[in-house]
């Protein structure tokens, strides 16, 4: 269904109008929407992007990219957050296509050693806690990107900063970052690519994605986006010095715009491989996403609909199927929702967290009503309603 049947007529004409002419600018509906969820928020700083087709269609970046006042632009660089893993579930994709991993094979089959060996490794995890309890074993990639490994989201947030199992390896979801971590871990030591240059030369570069990467740049300091917090005040960019699969991501609007497009077209990827990364996967079976580890719901309170892909979730709403991924830290709020039927998308980046309250409004305003799980994303968040924007079922409504 195009997008035309979803979209208020002011931003339909003005978005057809900026498609039309190939304009850099966004449409003004999109300027006008961006500029009211700010006011409504405080936020400083904002980012979106519009795919229509498989195609990017509006583009645009307000306000601030620091404290000193530099404008934020649709190249500044910003923190991807947890859309890295996003990236790296389609990364993973190109290399099965590729022959090169196996989903549902044993990370620990491409180990040289037991995992627990390896001990404490710099930049990765300490394994060795896991050396009585052989459910390292049993772990695959499938576990890792539709996060049911069993860890919680990181070791370090244990009560004594041990990792461990809560559960067995594909019995739940519970969002886990160490899983991704292991994913890493197993491609780097036993496959032998280095992640950061092999999504550099597979995915960012034959994409035109000049200024993202999964670690920092020097290059990407002359326009570079500092956050705010809840409380207002700056975070400065975290410089991160090594890439790491469950959020190292530094890109820009236009450059992860470019990601979604090609993502939702299937590019780079056989029909098979594209169509795992949003066919359900694992049911999610909890009220929201954190506290990762939180009991399952009564089978009868679950939102059926609802399940991991491969590094994204994925939803049925009155559109049809669509998914989602979330990015997040005390300063950075990303949200990236997108309906497989006429590949559309939204797309935003906020160097400041404030702005995700107007995330399920702007979604809607700009796609119609999805059925994105907004509740079970920012549980009991305030969220601004647009007057008469549509919102997204029970997860969109206001509390």
């Amino acid at each position: 269904m195009p997008l035309s049947h979803h979209l208020r007529p002011c931003v339909l004409v003005a978005l057809l109008v900026a498609s039309a002419l190939g304009a850099k600018s966004p449409s003004s509906a999109l300027d006008a929407l961006a500029r009211d969820a700010m006011a409504a928020t405080g936020a400083r700083g904002l980012a979106i992007a519009v795919i229509d087709g498989g195609r990017v269609a509006d583009l645009g970046a307000w306000g601030e990219r620091n404290a000193a006042g530099d404008p934020l632009t649709v190249d500044t660089v910003m923190y991807g957050a947890s859309l890295t893993k996003a990236v790296v579930g389609y990364h993973v994709m190109q290399l099965v296509d590729a022959g090169r991993f196996d989903l549902d094979r044993p990370l620990a089959e491409y180990l040289a050693k037991p995992l627990p060996d390896y001990g404490d490794v710099e930049g990765y995890a300490d394994w060795s806690p896991l050396a009585d309890d052989p459910r390292w074993r049993a772990v695959t990639a499938r576990h890792a990107l539709t996060h049911g490994v069993g860890f919680s989201n990181f070791g370090f947030l244990e009560p004594d900063g041990r990792l461990r199992f809560h559960f067995d390896p594909g019995a739940r979801y519970a969002y886990s970052g160490d899983g991704f971590i292991l994913l890493q871990f197993a491609l780097e030591q036993g496959v032998g690519l280095k992640l950061g240059e092999s999504t550099q030369t597979q995915v960012f570069d034959p994409l035109g994605m000049t200024r993202t990467s999964l670690q920092w740049r020097a290059d990407f300091a002359s326009n570079l986006a500092d956050g705010w917090r809840l409380d207002g005040s700056v975070e400065p960019h975290d410089e991160r010095s090594r890439p790491r699969a469950a959020g190292s991501m530094d890109t820009t609007i236009a450059d992860m715009a470019r990601f979604a497009a090609a993502y939702i077209r299937g590019d780079g990827l056989s029909a098979d491989a594209h169509a795992a990364l949003t066919t359900p996967q694992r049911p999610i079976t909890t009220r929201s996403q954190f506290p990762s580890l939180q009991p399952e719901l009564p089978a009868a309170e679950r939102r059926a609909d609802l399940a991991a892909g491969l590094g994204v979730v994925v939803f049925d709403g009155p559109q049809g199927r669509g998914f989602f991924k979330g990015g997040h830290n005390d300063s950075t709020g990303n949200t990236w929702v997108c309906v497989l039927e006429g590949r559309r998308c939204v797309l935003i980046l906020a160097n400041d967290v404030r702005a995700e309250g107007a995330f399920p409004a702007l979604v809607a305003a700009l796609l119609g009503e999805t059925g994105a799980p907004w509740r079970w994303e920012y549980g009991e968040m305030a969220f601004w309603n647009a007057g008469s924007a549509p919102t997204d079922g029970v997860d969109g409504e206001a509390p």
